[in-house]
């Protein structure tokens, strides 16, 4: 899909300018499809994820618009690196632990198999500060004094996870928040970007041309919608199960 968005779209009859992508892809992205065949997501969003890769504008030959255009495509970009690096860390520690065999996102299971294994020698627990959380590690020795011994190598990888975990939701959160405003400034201003694009072009082929970039953007503008929507609920999903697992309220 990247790949005939920042090729294919832009024909030989483009000028050099319309002909470059606002945004560059990442050679990672180009590989995205393959990846995604080996290693099932964690669930279905992850699947659109990997299908659309990074978002690519074209050019409309207006800079205020262009620009308007590349902020919401870098802000989406963003938005999507920072849920595919929750769903990564959720990966990670369910493999760990051997929890959520059904590829959700729930913590639950796995605090518990992570209590279970260690319970002789630590206290553990999910605490949340804000919109941050994180697992609590405390060792007990006999009689419930502390022990000074190493943390197990797999505790650790999972205190790692679940930080990694809250940071990633906690960020897809907010830049969905900015993007959804971003977004919805473009699609309220169809017409007049509209007028201010045939204003730019100076031929009637020109014209057709750059109409024809602004409802492409326009589409992919509505498609980003969509998809930072889903990753805002999915990663909400998140911090909301982590303050009831600590008992807290967001």
């Amino acid at each position: 899909m990247l790949r005939s968005l920042c090729c294919g779209c832009f024909s030989g009859e483009n000028s050099d300018t319309e002909r470059q992508p606002l945004l560059q892809p990442r050679p990672s992205d180009l590989d995205g499809a393959g990846s995604a065949r080996q290693t099932r997501p964690a669930h279905s969003e992850a699947q659109t994820v990997k299908r659309i890769g990074r978002l690519v504008m074209r050019r409309i030959c207006v800079p205020e618009l262009d620009q308007r255009f590349c902020d919401m495509a870098e802000t989406f970009n963003e938005q999507q690196a920072r849920y595919e690096s929750m769903v990564r860390h959720i990966r990670n520690l369910r493999q760990i632990y051997g929890c959520n065999h059904n590829d959700s996102f729930a913590l639950a299971e796995c605090l518990g198999r992570i209590r279970e294994e260690h319970e002789t020698k630590y206290r553990i627990s999910l605490k949340i500060k804000g919109y941050d959380f994180s697992l609590e590690v405390v060792p007990v020795g006999f009689g419930g004094e502390s022990e000074e011994e190493p943390m197990p190598p797999l505790l650790r990888l999972a205190q790692d996870e679940l930080k990694g975990t809250s940071e990633s939701a906690k960020a897809t959160i907010s830049k969905g928040t900015t993007l959804q405003e971003m977004i919805g400034w473009l699609l309220r201003s169809k017409e007049p970007m509209t007028e201010q694009v045939k204003g730019a072009a100076t031929t009637y082929q020109e014209r057709g041309r750059l109409i024809e970039n602004l409802e492409e953007n326009m589409k992919e503008a509505r498609r980003a919608k969509e998809l930072s929507l889903g990753y805002r609920q999915q990663a909400g999903a998140v911090l909301t199960e982590a303050a009831e697992i600590a008992g807290a309220s967001l």
